[in-house]
């Protein structure tokens, strides 16, 4: 499944430039060579990349307690459900919904301290906005974080969640170095070609728990054998 992970962040990565794009373009590298753009870039999506790794841990620790439970199979099942039902029902899962004081102040706190690294105009303050830009919400994070609860492990959920990140470089890394250089019409026709990819992800990790003993896609394990592998 860990290739859905950077297939999700690698599409998903022009969703990024409309969410996370205009942070990046504001990071302050004006007037440094492409090779100091590039080591900025590195160090700021570092930052965001470890932040989701820190969200698969311990979500990939929730999935392994269910699996513990001998709920792995349901809670995969359920995982595939949330993220079909989040393409097929738009604002099933909240999007939409007005946002909560807590989650207001949540988000400015973040915002603020992002301004003040902003300020600082250093390459290790590029590394802070980064972990503090991957707290920020973000429909693609939660997708890829259900995703991360349904490996069953803290490692293997890091491992998801740092692959998603790592889907997002290529894109995310050229805005930096390059400016926002995706045409309209290619950036149009990846969002168009989004929900079926998200769609294909849920139906995987349906299949998963449906325990169908398809190599790869649905493999056959008895619950002892779940309990085993972790």
């Amino acid at each position: 499944m860990l290739w859905a992970a950077f297939t999700l962040g690698l599409l998903g990565s022009f969703h990024c430039i409309g969410m996370c794009g205009p942070i990046a373009l504001a990071l302050p590298v004006g007037g440094k060579s492409t090779a100091e753009r590039l080591v900025a870039a590195f160090i700021y999506n570092s930052g965001r990349i470890l932040t989701y790794s820190l969200f698969g841990i311990l979500f990939g620790i929730i999935g392994k307690t269910f699996a513990l439970a001998g709920w792995q199979q349901a809670f995969s099942i359920t995982v595939g459900v949330l993220i079909v039902l989040s393409i097929l029902v738009p604002g099933i899962l909240g999007s939409g919904t007005r946002i909560s004081g807590f989650a207001y102040g949540f988000t400015s706190s973040i915002k603020s301290g992002m301004k003040n690294f902003f300020q600082q105009r250093t390459f290790y303050s590029f590394f802070f906005i980064g972990m503090l830009n991957g707290l920020l919400p973000c429909g693609l994070v939660y997708l890829a974080v259900a995703g991360a609860s349904a490996t069953s492990g803290a490692i293997e959920g890091a491992a998801y969640m740092a692959l998603f990140g790592a889907g997002t470089l290529p894109v995310m890394l050229s805005v930096i170095v390059a400016g926002n250089f995706i045409s309209v019409n290619i950036s149009n026709h990846i969002r168009m070609a989004m929900p079926y990819v998200i769609l294909l992800i849920g139906v995987l990790f349906i299949l998963r728990g449906l325990n169908l003993g398809i190599p790869y896609l649905s493999p056959k394990m008895s619950k002892g054998e779940v309990h085993k592998c972790h």
